[in-house]
């Protein structure tokens, strides 16, 4: 496994609080710019706009599950605790984003199908895959070996970020409540433009979340190794 002290080194912030600005500022034009030019739905009126949150939120769950998916086998391939670190930022990520669509899902069915829950297709796999990624996070938690924690959780990584294609397509596979994903087509130009720009919003926002977990991973891991350095040393005097 690559674990050298140099790899390690607390990285620097480079370009990406500029990023980080840039992500925010976009993320809340375009939330004002779809809420303020979109009308009220005919059926669900103002709370269709919840769409303009709900469903980057998705996206961007299968985006970093993604990220971990690619980091995980990445790591099993060079053994580069980086790529682990990465994977694990990525999850953490993921794992919030999901568990705020679930909500927002939760909020939506409500008036919707007048039930908060339904044990439906779309919305038990997403739980489903929100609770692989939360025994992800808690299986990375107990087991304090870098290279043993790194395969053991990118095992469930892959095997998680699986079930990605299972929640996309479990409403043409099973009948279900949740609707068809919009086809884009199907959308009228006013909604779809502050869909669309939200989708770029939330993809920003991602990224720069991940990098910065993943900046505070670095700098845990330097620390370790800094602390093992330093206790190895003392033994050795």
């Amino acid at each position: 496994m690559t674990n050298d002290r140099s790899t390690f080194a607390p990285p620097t912030a480079g370009w990406w609080p500029l990023f980080g600005w840039v992500s925010f500022l976009t993320f809340v034009f375009t939330q004002v710019y779809a809420v303020l030019t979109s009308p009220a739905d005919r059926m669900m009126g103002h709370m269709q706009k919840m769409m303009y949150v709900h469903v980057p939120a998705a996206w961007v769950t299968f985006f970093a599950f993604g990220i971990v998916l690619l980091a995980s086998v990445a790591f099993l391939w060079t053994e580069d605790e980086r790529q682990d670190l990465l994977a694990a930022s990525a999850a953490e990520i993921g794992a919030v984003f999901c568990a705020l669509t679930l909500i927002l899902g939760m909020f939506w069915g409500r008036p919707t199908w007048g039930v908060w829950w339904s044990w439906d297709a779309r919305l038990t796999s997403t739980l489903v895959l929100f609770l692989i990624f939360v025994g992800y996070l808690a299986l990375r938690s107990f087991v304090e070996d870098p290279q043993r924690r790194g395969q053991w959780s990118a095992a469930v990584g892959i095997l998680g970020a699986i079930n990605v294609p299972i929640v996309w397509m479990s409403v043409k596979w099973w009948r279900t409540l949740h609707q068809l994903q919009s086809d884009p087509r199907s959308l009228e130009p006013v909604y779809l433009r502050g869909l669309l720009l939200n989708f770029l919003a939330f993809t920003l926002l991602t990224v720069f979340f991940i990098r910065r977990r993943y900046e505070a991973a670095r700098y845990e891991r330097a620390a370790e190794h800094a602390s093992q350095a330093a206790a190895l040393g003392g033994y050795n005097g």
